[in-house]
């Protein structure tokens, strides 16, 4: 049996197709059980609930031979840190209870520094948590920024011929596809190749710049006349903020951008271990089917 937090999200809905798939037994946690329907469907378990309660959460791990562990997120948070430390202070226990022994944590890039990193210091924590265990194996994940994440643009791009962010237009730096981080995922928890505590970067196919990946949609969607429109870190909160970000969050995630900025973050050496396959050209397809529905 293996155990899966954030199992409808973007990470974790792949997880589990990919095990049930290959005939894997798996426990499928989440929040609401209506977005678990599919996957129950396809032979999974369920355990509905919060991660914060931990007798709800230990009970799930219980029996499992590994889990993959991640801190979704929560954008309307009014703390994002004390949301962060409640979540993953709760995975930690509920671990150590159940007894489970393999343990993949999401992490991210920029985990490796103490501040100035927005949200990746609640991921920071959390591998120190973890990392506190004995006799459990921890692999923490350190994916670079997902490609998924300029799927928000998908409103500019229709309504305003642009693509927009905070960060600078002809900065390279590492982009993944989800389903990348989700397959190295798949293939831990199945072979469990990894023992004591252990750290893995993964950094998609090579380093792209937001002008590139521009340029890139607007062929894709035969826009040809599309733009890169760099924000300042005052609009791009204010922004977040109109979206339904709390305060807070927003303030992180400028902070986290800024970070990517003066390249405290994205800058870890490449090398063929930590590089994925799928490329951005492959990734824009998404822009096309949501642009043409």
């Amino acid at each position: 049996m293996i155990a899966i937090t954030g199992a409808t999200g973007n990470i974790g809905s792949k997880i589990s197709a990919d095990l049930l798939s290959r005939g894997h037994k798996i426990r499928c946690i989440a929040r609401n059980v209506g977005k678990l329907d599919e996957l129950v469907g396809k032979g999974a378990e369920i355990a509905v609930g919060s991660l914060e309660d931990t007798a709800f959460l230990t009970k799930a791990f219980s029996g499992s031979d590994a889990v993959f562990a991640m801190i979704p997120p929560n954008y309307t948070a009014p703390d994002f840190r004390a949301y962060q430390n409640s979540i993953g202070a709760s995975i930690a226990e509920a671990i150590g209870q159940s007894g489970v022994k393999y343990i993949v944590n999401l992490s991210s890039q920029g985990a490796h520094l103490p501040d100035n990193t927005g949200p990746i210091k609640g991921l920071r924590d959390q591998e120190e948590r973890l990392n506190k265990f004995r006799g459990v194996n921890n692999l923490h994940l350190r994916p670079t920024y997902f490609m998924e994440n300029l799927l928000v643009n998908i409103e500019m791009i229709r309504n305003m011929n642009i693509l927009g962010s905070a960060i600078e237009g002809d900065l390279k730096f590492p982009m993944i596809a989800t389903k990348d981080i989700a397959q190295f995922t798949v293939d831990r928890l199945l072979k469990r190749d990894f023992a004591g505590t252990s750290m893995r970067d993964l950094l998609g196919p090579r380093d792209i710049s937001m002008n590139e990946v521009t340029e890139i949609i607007s062929k894709k969607i035969n826009k040809p006349d599309l733009r890169y429109v760099q924000f300042s870190y005052e609009d791009t909160e204010k922004a977040l903020v109109g979206m339904g970000f709390s305060i807070d969050v927003s303030r992180l995630f400028v902070e986290m951008l800024k970070a990517i900025n003066e390249r405290l973050i994205m800058d870890t050496p490449r090398n063929i271990e930590n590089t994925t396959e799928t490329t951005f050209v492959e990734f824009a397809e998404i822009f096309v089917r949501l642009l043409t529905a």
